[in-house]
Order: C-alpha cells, then structure tokens, then sequence
C-alpha cells in the first residue's frame, strides 16, 4: 500500500514546467521526466520502514519487455508488485483528465491495457485485472 501510495514521489524532483507542460515533451524533458523513479529511490531507500514499498515507486516504469525505465529490467525480474500496479497506473492515467489530453472511455483503457499485454505488462497481470473487472471499481480522479 505505501509503495502505491508513493509511486510518483520521485516527481516532486522534476521541475513544474514539464509536469504540468500542455503540450508533448521534447527529448530533454523526458530524460528528466524519467528520472523520477531513482529519485523516488533516492528518497524513500534512506528510510528503513519504508524500504519495503521501494518495489512500486522504483520499478512501476518497467516494461514487461525490457524496454522501460530506470533500470531495463525484464518480465520476472520486474517485482510483482511493480507489475501489478503498472497497469493500474495506466488504467488511472488514461481514466483522468491531464494537462495534455481529455480521459479515454473505460472500454478503450481496457482495449489499450490489452494490447500492451505481453510487451508493456505481464500478460498473466492484464488476463487478472480485466478477468476479475478489478480495474472497473477504481474511481478515476
């Protein structure tokens, strides 16, 4: 539960200007955009009750092939709990308004969520959220 509920601390290191940017970001600003999770890691690893949740915050950015950040971890090497809570990250996400874009249907994050499955995410993970409909009850913002 902390780890989920500290999984974009990392953030408060990246300048407002691109957090809140409307437009897309350029090739600089998501370098820096991508250093929230070692920052996350920076911040919570020092605090020892806390280093349990570390899973979330430092590897929700992960990609089930390899191709995410920080570290390019790959499938099981991912910790289950990152796993787990990359797809409700992109389920909340996509479900919330954002500087940049209006809030996808529910039926079109699903669709989104499932072909990624097997490239983005586990594809065990993404079989559980959308069979069990665990992703429906998460209120968005």
């Amino acid at each position: 539960r902390r780890g989920a509920l500290l999984h974009d601390i990392g953030k408060m290191g990246v300048p407002d200007r691109i957090l809140l940017k409307p437009d897309k970001l350029t090739n600089a600003e998501w370098v820096t955009m991508r250093q929230h999770p070692r920052l996350a890691y920076d911040m919570l690893s020092p605090i020892s009750y806390l280093r349990p949740a570390l899973d979330i915050p430092y590897c929700h950015h992960e990609k089930w092939d390899g191709m995410g950040y920080p570290r390019g971890l790959k499938g099981e090497q991912i910790p289950l709990a990152a796993r787990i809570f990359a797809v409700v990250d992109v389920w909340d996400a996509l479900r919330s308004d954002r500087p940049y874009r209006a809030t996808w249907e529910a039926v079109k994050v699903l669709e989104h969520i499932r072909s990624l499955a097997g490239t983005h995410f586990d594809p065990q993970v993404v079989k559980v959220c959308i069979e069990s409909g665990v992703l429906e009850t998460l209120a968005p913002e």
